[in-house]
Formats: structure tokens, C-alpha cells, sequence
């Protein structure tokens, strides 16, 4: 059956063989024809491709627009820092160094029998360190001091035979003038006399050379006691008791020094300043003093000299930097930085202040502001926080605020960059 855009079949009945004979073919094909006004409309079909592409469109625009993007920042850190900071013309390293050490031995050898200090021992001058072997001293002090008795009682004698010879030429004298003896006597007696003035004058000498030997021996004796040279702390102990102490020695198993000790009010830090950065240093020049040991004090104090000559393997200049005030905290060789300030500093300078590199504050609607990155849900973010900038500290620039040391902030935030934006760290 043709139904849509064909004849229509119920206009048109069979016909009997007679009539179709008497139909002739031109008659027969027109009626064969298609009814055009039965034929029904045809409906185009509507493309939904835009509305797809519309949709689209408007999804990515507001994927675009509201979609947090990623921005790459660079980013520094909120430290502490001080208003001294801002006088700096230069900075060095170096050491702490006493400028009074010792390492105390004694002149004399013999074994250690006694060790009254050890690391850390305060010691007075005087005070006893160590005591060696004296037993062979105190024999030869005995022998000279049983020298000093002989020579004594020689003098004596020496002295009882001159006054008997004096009196013995004084009394034939006298004779000689009555007459009763020759003048042979006489001489004899003077002879005499002399002899015994010369036995007088050579006790008084033995008793000078035994007195000097007993001072030797004395000494000696004092060489086997080691005592502290100044007050002062004991740095090292070199020695123990039993080991053999010998001066200026370098055989196996001996040792020079007992005890290696300092004066710890003479502690200076000895800096090395560039030849080429000496003409930014001079005598009594306020300096800062900041010790590794030491991290969070800062000492203030002064150049206490230049020593005048240049290493030339390192083309440097050695300089003394003297604290004015001393800490018991304060140690020999620990590692100084010290910074040459060009102005001197008080105590409130040196107070530490929350400070940023400059270049992460910025200024928007008459505000300043960092951005200070935190992280929300494994992303880090930023947030907008309002500070009050203050003092320019070298690069850095103090700061008042809701932020703290070690808070990470963004370096020359972009204008696009706002709060709630998430940012990465730009690799360099």
C-alpha cells in the first residue's frame, strides 16, 4: 500500500477483462497518477550540535572564571632580625681567642706525683697546679744546706785564729818596743797576722759559695712545684700523674706541658677582613658580635686593633674585635661573625623584631599587605594579611602583624594574585 508520497489504492478498483479491452493503454496510464494533495508534509529534523557546543562554551567560560588556577610564586620567610642590622658596612668570621694562654710546664724533669686540677679548674696565680719527683733535689738540698753549716764553722775558726794573731803581733810589739824581743819576732807575728786575715776572708767566701749552692738547690726545688703563671681557667689537661715531665722534649712517653690554661678576661675575637674591605674598618669602631654557639645573643663591641701586615695566601688583614661586656657563656674558639656597624648601637637595637624582604610587602587600596601561603586540603593557599611595615633593616624591612617567624610569605605577588588563590613554588 502506498500511503506517503504515493498514489493512494482505494481510488482505483479492479477492472473486468471486458472493460479493460475497451480501455485503450493511454487511458488505463492516466489513471495511474499520484494524488499530490493527499500527500503528507515532511518534517525537517532539528540539529541539537549548537546547544551542545553553547553548553560547552558556557561550562569551560565558567570553569575559567570561577575554577581556582595554580599561580607559580616565589616565596620568602618571616625571620627575626634587629635594628642594628641597618648600620652594617661589613661583616667577617672568625674566632674567639684569649690573648693570655699558657702552657704551663716546669723547668725541671722528673715523674708527675701530683695533679691538683683538671678541665675547667678556676686557678689563682700561685696556686699549686702540680708537684713532680723531688727526691733527688731535697738529697742535693741537704748536701748545700750541710755545705752553708761547714763554711759557717770555718768562719768561726778563721775568725778565732785572726783575733789570736792580732793579739799575738799586738803583744810582741810591745815587747819589741821594751827591748825584749828581735824585730824577726815581730815579722813572724805579722806573717802570721796576714795568714790568718786571708783564712778569714776565704771561710767568708766558702760561706758565700755554700749559701749559692743552697739557693740552686732551693730553686730546683721549686721547679718540681708547678704553679698557675696568672688567674685563669684550665683549658686542657696535658699530663697524668706518673708520666714523666721533661721541658722542651720530644722523646716517646714524655711530656712538656702539665696543663694548658687561659685568662678568660682577655677573650677577643680575632676576625680576617679582605684587603680590599680595609678601609671600612678603623681603631674603636662599634662592632655586633654573633656566636654559632650562641645563636639568639648578640654582643656588642669595638675593634681593639689591626695587626699591621696582610696574609698573603689569603689576602687578609687579622683585626681584634674586644666585648664590651664579657658572658661567662663565652668560650675560646668558638666561630664569631662579627658585623662592622657604622654607628654605635644600645641595647633596644639589638632587640629582635619580626622582619621580611621588602619585596613582599605590597600596597593595595591604601593597605599594606603579604600574602602569607598555608595549606587547605593538600593545596597551599594564599591569604591577604594586613601589616604595618617599619624600619628598613639591610634587605629586610620590619614588620607588625598576624604573622610570626618562619611564616612563609609570597615574593612580588602578582596583580591577579588574591585571596583564596592557589599558588606553587617556582623552581629556580
Amino acid at each position: 500500500m502506498i500511503n506517503k508520497g504515493r498514489a493512494s489504492m482505494h481510488n482505483w478498483a479492479p477492472l473486468s477483462s471486458t472493460a479493460m479491452n475497451d480501455v485503450t493503454a493511454p487511458s488505463a496510464l492516466s489513471q495511474l497518477k499520484i494524488d499530490r494533495g493527499a500527500q503528507a508534509p515532511v518534517k525537517k529534523k532539528s540539529s541539537v550540535l549548537p546547544w551542545i557546543l553553547a553548553v560547552g562554551v558556557a561550562v569551560g567560560t565558567g570553569a575559567y572564571y570561577f575554577y581556582p588556577r595554580t599561580l607559580e610564586v616565589k616565596t620568602t620567610s618571616v625571620v627575626f632580625s634587629t635594628a642594628s642590622q641597618q648600620y652594617v658596612q661589613l661583616t667577617a668570621s672568625g674566632y674567639v681567642v684569649a690573648q693570655r694562654r699558657a702552657a704551663v710546664a716546669s723547668k725541671g724533669s722528673g715523674r708527675l706525683l701530683e695533679l691538683n686540677v683538671r678541665e675547667g679548674s678556676h686557678v689563682k696565680k700561685d696556686e699549686l697546679i702540680a708537684r713532680l719527683d723531688d727526691s733527688d733535689i731535697n738529697a742535693a738540698l741537704l748536701g748545700a744546706e750541710a755545705a752553708v753549716h761547714q763554711a759557717e764553722a770555718n768562719i768561726k775558726q778563721a775568725q778565732v785564729q785572726l783575733i789570736n794573731a792580732r793579739a799575738e803581733l799586738a803583744r810582741t810589739r810591745g815587747l819589741e818596743a821594751q827591748g825584749f824581743v828581735s824585730p824577726q819576732l815581730v815579722e813572724a807575728a805579722l806573717a802570721k797576722n796576714k795568714a790568718a786575715f786571708a783564712a778569714a776572708a776565704g771561710a767568708d767566701a766558702g760561706l758565700a759559695q755554700a749559701q749559692a749552692q743552697y739557693k740552686a738547690q732551693k730553686v730546683n726545688q721549686q721547679y718540681t712545684e708547678i704553679r698557675a703563671p696568672f688567674d685563669g681557667v684550665v683549658l686542657v689537661k696535658n699530663a697524668n700523674v706518673g708520666d714523666i715531665i721533661t721541658p722542651f722534649s720530644s722523646a716517646a712517653g714524655s711530656q712538656g706541658a702539665v696543663v694548658t690554661m687561659a685568662d678568660m678576661t682577655t677573650l677577643e675575637v680575632e676576625a680576617d677582613v679582605s684587603e680590599g674591605n680595609l678601609s671600612k674598618t678603623q681603631t674603636n669602631q662599634p662592632v655586633e658580635i654573633t656566636l654559632d654557639a650562641l645563636p639568639t645573643m648578640r654582643f656588642r663591641g669595638h675593634v681593639s686593633g689591626i695587626v699591621p701586615t696582610v696574609d698573603r695566601a689569603k689576602a687578609t688583614v687579622m683585626t681584634k674585635i674586644r666585648f664590651d661586656e664579657l658572658d661567662p657563656r663565652i668560650l675560646p674558639e668558638m666561630s664569631a661573625k662579627v658585623s662592622f656597624l657604622s654607628h654605635a648601637i644600645t641595647a633596644d637595637d639589638q632587640q629582635a623584631v619580626l622582619a621580611v624582604a621588602g619585596n613582599a610587602i605590597v600596597t593595595r587600596d591604601s593597605q599594606s599587605l603579604v600574602y602569607k601561603i598555608t595549606a587547605v586540603d593538600g593545596h597551599d593557599v594564599v591569604e591577604e594579611v594586613t601589616v604595618k611595615p617599619g624600619r628598613k633593616l639591610g634587605d629586610l624591612r620590619e614588620i607588625t602583624g598576624n604573622v610570626k617567624s618562619g611564616d612563609k610569605l609570597v615574593m612580588d605577588p602578582p596583580a591577579r594574585l588574591k585571596a583564596g588563590s592557589h599558588v606553587s613554588t617556582a623552581t629556580s
